[in-house]
């Protein structure tokens, strides 16, 4: 950053060590590495901008700064070339999300059927407004603008390119490609769930071939295991298998019967979970990215493959972000370098508004504290621990989990560690990431170019 706050290119880490053993710049974050020169200001420096390009996904999401330039090859042909400057490997919490409003959900339906005070379900006819996403689908939405505002402000960001792609989930659901009115002739065309789910196992259980009997719809895959509704994931079973199964694997429940287990596990599908939030986000994230005042391009999912096949790289969200956009690979155009190490967000959140912690069954447990800071430090905290004697002695730097007691948790490379408050440093306040680097795979052997 330029003296009074304003972004500036990027520059090399060994480049940044001798601005700050110098005293000509003083560092305005830990993480990601954010430095303020003091004696420049942005009108007296060279600012060519940079680009971001993202990659979403459902798990994770690729934001990567690169800049183009216009150079001559060996031939004195004028070509593109695109370089990666910085990479951020963006870790979603939208599961987690998930399966705490599921066990919620749990808690409350229990508790309207146990003898306790009576609590009214909530009514289905509440308005929503437009653009309402589920709480663990808005999550990546909203991460993901998060981390790319943080970015625009960090670097001089001109222009921003997204990477959109949509699924056909009926045709990754009977695994052929369908168009037209095969897509109105799916498995529950002209019947039910219940019936279709009866036809296809003859009304006999599918795991003791049992007939003539009360049958409940089971899941194959519970769903406290991940397991949807999905027609795949559905089979009759009897209340005694039923009760038996439980919340276990179908391969853990019918280990010693492996003749029905044979002819169960091919009617099992990947579930669509993923393919559905990225269909019900791709049009929301372009929208809020414009919402940072740069211009917007939407690229398709196929040119960025190529784009990868080509240079000859491997298969990430990072490196997918790098190669977002066009590329004339007949002229020349390539991408000529990727940065080397990914700096890691992963999404922990900011603590919850429960007051207590429940046990397995929904009662409390403890009663939580409302202070979340203790001794001058909130759990997300960096910071740098110092510990003089010990088991643990030596220096320590981590993300910091508070308790009362003063006695704090620090997660290290090594495992976490308890050290007393008196030892600790604050580097930066906790901001729902935790941090960390890993390495860019190798580029391949197989690099194509033209």
């Amino acid at each position: 950053m330029a003296r009074g706050g304003q972004p500036l290119m990027p520059c090399h880490p060994a480049r940044a060590r001798a601005l700050l053993r110098k005293g000509r710049a003083a560092v305005v974050r830990q993480v990601p590495f954010v430095i303020r020169l003091k004696d420049r200001t942005r009108d007296a420096s060279a600012v060519e901008g940079v680009q971001l390009r993202i990659d979403p996904g459902s798990k994770g999401t690729g934001l990567v700064l690169t800049d183009e330039k216009k150079e001559l090859d060996d031939h004195g042909a004028l070509i593109t070339v695109r370089r990666g400057l910085v990479s951020v490997g963006l870790q979603h919490r939208g599961d987690q999300i998930r399966a705490g409003m599921r066990q919620r959900a749990g808690y409350r339906r229990r508790r309207r059927k146990a003898n306790l005070r009576y609590r009214a379900a909530r009514a289905h006819n509440r308005a929503r407004r437009t653009g309402w996403l589920p709480p663990s689908v808005r999550h990546r939405v909203d991460t993901t603008f998060s981390l790319a505002d943080r970015l625009c402000r960090q670097a001089p960001v001109v222009e921003i390119h997204v990477e959109r792609v949509a699924f056909d989930t009926h045709s990754l659901s009977v695994g052929k490609f369908v168009q037209g009115i095969e897509h109105q002739r799916g498995p529950l065309a002209g019947t039910t769930v219940r019936g279709h789910v009866r036809a296809r196992w003859d009304g006999a259980c599918a795991y003791c071939g049992v007939s003539g009997v009360p049958l409940n719809v089971e899941h194959l895959r519970p769903r406290s295991r991940g397991g949807s509704h999905r027609i795949a994931n559905l089979v009759l079973a009897c209340a005694p298998c039923n009760r038996a199964k439980g919340s276990k694997p179908v391969g853990a429940f019918l280990a010693d019967r492996a003749d029905r287990l044979a002819v169960i596990l091919p009617q099992l599908r990947a579930p669509l979970d993923d393919a559905a939030t990225m269909n019900a986000t791709r049009w929301q994230l372009t929208d809020a990215m414009s919402a940072l005042g740069k211009p917007v391009d939407v690229w398709a999912g196929g040119l960025t493959a190529a784009n990868r096949l080509a240079m000859g790289l491997a298969k990430t969200h990072t490196i997918d972000a790098l190669c977002v956009g066009p590329l004339d690979h007949a002229s020349g155009d390539r991408i000529v370098r990727y940065p080397a190490d990914v700096l890691t967000a992963r999404a922990t959140g900011r603590g919850s508004y429960a007051r207590t912690t429940p046990d397995s069954h929904g009662f409390p447990r403890l009663l939580r504290t409302r202070a979340k800071q203790h001794f001058g430090y909130i759990t997300g905290d960096l910071v740098r621990a110092v510990v003089p004697r010990g088991t643990w002695s030596g220096t320590w730097t981590g993300r910091v989990s508070v308790r009362a007691r003063g006695q704090h948790s620090v997660t290290t490379p090594v495992g976490r560690i308890n050290v007393s408050h008196r030892y600790l440093r604050l580097l930066q306040r906790g901001d729902g990431y935790e941090w960390g680097i890993r390495p860019e795979p190798p580029q391949s052997t197989s690099r194509k170019m033209g």
